[in-house]
């Protein structure tokens, strides 16, 4: 039976995305492959962070048993973890639950297509702040589609300016849903609104992570 490094498992809001403000069971898998300047869970992301081991039937019962719809893997990379393919397939015959993976942008997302009822993907496309941006995965915009999401960290005018160039470049308005979302206490807001304003971003939203907002940024398993 395939085993998952699991961090942490909770019950919570979606703090963003387009279930924000929904329940959501949130797991949390160990390890990324990218080291992201503004990232907030870094607790989760080395070889040597704390985990359990989560056999596949666990994971799938844990699930049923909290009776929450929407379920959301993160990490880390949770696409990262040994047997992923086989956890995704178990949980597409699960009717229901809604699955949302939670994606750093630099792992191919093509080969999840072949499964039934595949889950949504949230991309995160690393701009020039986050040090990252050389390991993303172009190809993978060919992949997404209406149910998926494209998200963009900002730090600053630079990065507003590249990701408004990665939508354009990549037509991407109007195929997946996309957010702007302002690292935590770095860009002022007002500075989104205002490009939004001058660049005429339909269809893209801006928004903020509730999470932050409900309870201290730091704090874990909310």
């Amino acid at each position: 039976m395939p085993k998952y490094k699991v961090v942490e498992m909770f019950e919570s809001i979606n703090g963003e995305g387009k279930k924000a403000g929904q329940l959501a069971l949130f797991i949390r898998f160990q390890f990324c492959n990218l080291n992201c300047s503004y990232c907030d869970t870094k607790w989760a992301n080395t070889k040597k962070s704390p985990f359990t081991w989560m056999s596949l039937e666990e994971i799938l019962e844990t699930a049923r048993q909290r009776g929450i719809k929407n379920i959301t893997l993160t990490g880390g990379e949770p696409l990262l973890q040994s047997h992923i393919f086989a956890l995704l397939e178990a949980f597409s015959k699960e009717k229901m639950f809604e699955v949302e993976i939670e994606t750093n942008g630099s792992i191919p997302l093509k080969k999840f297509q072949s499964i039934e009822n595949p889950p949504s993907f949230t991309l995160d496309y690393k701009l020039p702040q986050s040090n990252m941006e050389e390991y993303m995965c172009l190809e993978n915009f060919s992949s997404v589609s209406a149910k998926d999401t494209v998200k963009f960290v900002v730090s600053d005018l630079q990065d507003l300016e590249r990701a408004r160039e990665i939508m354009n470049q990549y037509s991407l308005i109007g195929k997946c849903s996309l957010y702007l979302s302002p690292v935590f206490g770095k860009i002022p807001l007002p500075t989104i609104v205002d490009f939004m304003k001058k660049y005429h971003l339909n269809g893209v939203n801006m928004q903020l992570q509730m999470h932050k907002f409900i309870w201290d940024p730091e704090t874990k398993g909310v």
